[in-house]
């Protein structure tokens, strides 16, 4: 089921993001207690992720799971890196010199 985040709210982000990660978990055969022990969260913070009682995570957390679900690569696609804006460049092609005001 694909979601549009513009619809979402940050909770609501964070409970699809928890029973998506259940049901990795149940495809590799991992119980929460072999996830709890490898990522260092507590079965409780796991079972209020994975049935969708958790609203808040922070990204370590975010991390970890994307580590032991097999997606840890694709942690760029969260924020991916911006192309080089032209404007930063002067008419010679050479990268414009930032300068600071002093304050006074």
């Amino acid at each position: 089921m694909i979601l549009s985040l513009k619809s979402l709210s940050p909770a609501e982000i964070i409970r699809t993001l928890g029973l998506r990660f259940r049901e990795y978990r149940m495809s590799m055969n991992l119980t929460r207690k072999e996830v709890a022990e490898e990522t260092g969260l507590s079965m409780t913070t796991l079972y209020k992720l994975e049935t969708g009682n958790l609203t808040d995570m922070s990204m370590i957390t975010m991390l970890k799971l994307m580590k032991i679900a097999g997606v840890y690569d694709n942690w760029d696609k969260l924020l991916p890196e911006l192309p080089e804006s032209p404007y930063l460049y002067n008419d010679n092609l050479t990268k414009k010199q930032r300068i600071r005001h002093s304050k006074s």
